[in-house]
């Protein structure tokens, strides 16, 4: 089994390659334009990689954007192992990734704190 450190390099080079091949749109499916990749965990035994996603749009075309990246699976999965050296490649599972949507609004709910805060001085 990997150590931890091993283990959080490898997801960060998974999401660095990842985030360069979607930068310079080298999956050329239309439904997975403008993703950006939030994050990668790859478990201790290589079996799977969990790919976090999420788009400007937000969660109004996550079911597009998801079926965009399974259908780009087997070409996503030969990219990465052309550029990252593994003895057993993980198979790839993409989510989408809630926690811009939910920052976003956490933020608006503050600032609106804030505004009733001077209203009322």
């Amino acid at each position: 089994m990997p150590s931890p450190i091993r283990l959080t390099r490898i997801n960060d080079r998974f999401q660095q390659e990842l985030s360069m091949m979607f930068a310079r749109s080298e999956v050329r499916d239309p439904r997975v334009a403008g993703v950006t990749v939030t994050e990668v965990s790859v478990d201790r035994e290589f079996s799977y990689a969990e790919i976090y996603v999420s788009a400007v749009e937000g969660i109004t075309r996550s079911d597009e954007i998801l079926k965009g990246l399974e259908s780009a699976t087997p070409f996503i999965r030969k990219y990465l192992s052309d550029r990252i050296e593994l003895r057993s490649f993980p198979r790839l599972r993409f989510h989408w990734d809630v926690t811009p949507e939910k920052a976003d609004r956490i933020e608006q709910i503050i600032a609106s704190i804030h505004a009733d805060d001077k209203k009322k001085k």
